[in-house]
């Protein structure tokens, strides 16, 4: 009866963790060995402010969940050893500048490599995807030079005016 048990409580693990990976945009693992309880509780907070979810799940389990999505993760090496995993819902990036700046500051831990949609990355590409910029900082950047044209054209139009006209407009 313990061995039923035991393997329905399993599945219910795989089932949970496979609908966390299919709501979210990216999930970064990482090998929190090394820091201390206050800084785990440190590092939770500051990941739930960005809707960052944190979780330490067994590997086999994490496999599983990934090949009820379609993701081969059998073969890569970021499922080796103690791992946590950093679930992004809301931006792409949130989880790796998070972890970034927390392994810069704490000087513990080590980014192991995650997963954006269906694909694999490694730890260097998960540290480029923290050097990306916020995506509120990407929309105003975007907007800025969306509108620089047009206050362009605007200053151009009044010069014009002035000159002509000899009357400021």
């Amino acid at each position: 009866m313990a061995n039923v048990q035991n393997i329905e409580r399993k599945a219910e693990q795989v089932s949970s963790v496979a609908e966390k990976i299919k709501k979210a945009q990216s999930i970064v693992v990482f090998d929190y060995r090394g820091i201390s309880v206050a800084e785990d509780t440190e590092l939770r907070a500051e990941m739930r402010k960005a809707g960052v979810e944190y979780a330490v799940i067994k590997n086999h389990i994490m496999e599983r969940a990934c090949e009820a999505n379609g993701i081969d993760a059998k073969e890569t090496s970021i499922l080796k050893g103690p791992s946590a995993f950093a679930f992004g819902y809301e931006d792409v990036a949130a989880p790796a500048r998070i972890l970034k700046v927390f392994i810069k500051k704490a000087k513990k831990c080590e980014l192991k490599g995650g997963f954006v949609e269906k694909d694999i990355l490694n730890a260097a590409q998960i540290e480029a995807i923290a050097d990306l910029p916020s995506r509120e900082v990407m929309i105003a950047r975007m907007l800025g030079s969306m509108m620089s044209p047009i206050s362009k054209f605007a200053i151009a139009l009044n010069e014009i005016a002035k000159k002509q006209g000899g009357a400021e407009a």
